[in-house]
């Protein structure tokens, strides 16, 4: 069955940096596109960077601009996040996720908490 399992998240200070990864199993990984999105506390879960399969094209909410990066590899059925200069509203859980026909699949989540 489709499982994608996030690592990585941690508690950081303002500025550091995390790398998070979400290993995925149960699909033909290389073909479909991989999203990650975070929900901080008491706020709906947002769009944070996605991924396309084959061209591996990426694209980002405004707030991810300069300071994440998504990438994947094939090879490894693995989506990273690369996240700089963190602050501390990006403290949430953070998900990846993808869409296989008209089914979500999410992981189970990893917290990010960034705070001095």
């Amino acid at each position: 069955q489709v499982q994608l399992v996030e690592s990585g998240g941690g508690l950081v200070q303002p500025g550091g940096s995390l790398r998070l990864s979400c290993a995925a199993s149960g699909f033909p990984f290389s073909l479909y596109s991989m999203i990650w999105y975070r929900q901080a506390p008491g706020k709906e879960r947002e769009l944070v960077a996605n991924i396309d399969g084959t061209r591996s094209r990426t694209n980002y909410v405004n707030f991810a601009k300069g300071r994440f990066t998504i990438s994947r590899d094939n090879a490894k059925k693995t989506v990273y996040l690369q996240m700089n200069n963190l602050k501390p509203e990006d403290t949430a859980v953070y998900y990846c996720n993808t869409r296989l026909g008209s089914v979500d699949y999410w992981g189970q989540g990893t917290q990010v908490t960034v705070s001095s």
